[in-house]
């Protein structure tokens, strides 16, 4: 099976909500609620992935010095497996615009449960809620 790997990041603001964005209409799950990021290229490290995809995704620059690495998710899906590494931010620049169109939400990680995610995503939400 083949196995894909994804950086997540929880962006988390000065009154301690994270941002979760959502999958647009053509993706893969799409409507389900995510953490920002994505797939990790070859020679790339998580880090530089996030860097890049916060980048791309969100118009922010963030630093690697400012990536906590928090936990992971390891699930099989039909086609693949998952491992995803899920770090921490609170420092980036710039300010977060949707340049996707994604829709997104700041959210208290006591509430993140109220949105559905992939499953993947799920097991990551004790662990923020237990962090932040």
């Amino acid at each position: 099976m083949k196995m894909v790997l994804v950086a997540a990041c929880a962006l988390v603001d000065a009154d301690g909500r994270v941002l979760i964005a959502k999958r647009p209409e053509g993706k893969v799950m799409a409507g389900l609620w995510e953490f920002p990021g994505g797939k990790v290229e070859a020679g790339e490290t998580p880090e530089r992935a996030l860097i890049r995809e916060l980048k791309e995704e969100l118009s922010i620059d963030v630093t690697a010095a400012c990536l906590a690495p928090l936990t992971f998710a390891s699930h099989t899906y039909e086609h693949f497996h998952l491992l995803m590494p899920l770090y921490v931010c609170r420092r980036w620049s710039g300010a977060v615009t949707a340049r996707e169109g994604q829709e997104f939400a700041w959210v208290k990680p006591l509430n993140l449960r109220n949105y559905p995610m992939p499953p993947a995503d799920l097991p990551l939400i004790p662990h923020l809620r237990d962090a932040l």
